[in-house]
């Protein structure tokens, strides 16, 4: 088995494993982009929930971008690689001459050639945007894409998990509040 291979399979592993351990969806979020960026040798990774209402990519993980380059302004779905967010896979070979790129001259400046973006789902409903950068022009081979979809797979699961877990959590929280309400009421009568 090549080198390359077994980085990929202890990735996933530690992925799973935080995933299995923890419901901080910023943890697992962290997870993936830190060791994206280790394992496949990329400039950096973002992780980016969809926000429907607003239409627009909130940064949920970042590893590897200055502060200026995230701060840039707001990335607007309909403007920034929207054929991601109908499901397809999409490489951008040369960032800051491609019309599907935002900020094209932000990208030039934090040193940034190619895009990788692939959608995040969750039960057939497109949630986010993984976006892998490189700070010279890369084509990713079908084998990465696939190992970074399932990457982008897990990282719906853990979405979806987190976000159940606070749901239970707060109707959990509001239960106990309405419980200690009704037991105060009775004492009072």
């Amino acid at each position: 088995m090549q080198t390359k291979e077994i980085l990929y399979f202890k990735l996933f592993r530690d992925v799973c494993k935080v995933m299995n351990s923890c419901l901080d969806l910023k943890e697992v979020l962290k997870l993936i982009a830190e060791n994206i960026v280790d394992v496949l040798e990329v400039k950096a990774c973002t992780v980016f929930l969809w926000d429907k209402q607003r239409n627009t990519l909130e940064v949920s993980a970042a590893h590897g971008l200055s502060e200026a380059y995230l701060k840039k302004g707001r990335l607007d779905a309909d403007k920034s690689i929207a054929e991601t967010l109908n499901g397809k896979i999409v490489i951008i070979l040369d960032a800051t001459n491609d019309p599907r790129v935002q900020y094209p001259e932000a990208a030039g400046n934090e040193g940034i050639a190619s895009v990788l973006s692939i959608p995040i789902s969750v039960k057939d409903q497109i949630i986010g945007v993984l976006r892998i950068y490189t700070s010279e022009q890369r084509d990713f081979s079908d084998d990465e894409c696939d190992f970074i979809c399932g990457l982008s797979d897990m990282g719906g699961i853990a979405i979806d998990n987190a976000r159940m877990y606070d749901h239970l959590k707060a109707e959990h929280e509001k239960l106990i509040e309405e419980t200690h309400r009704w037991f105060e009421f009775g004492k009072a009568s």
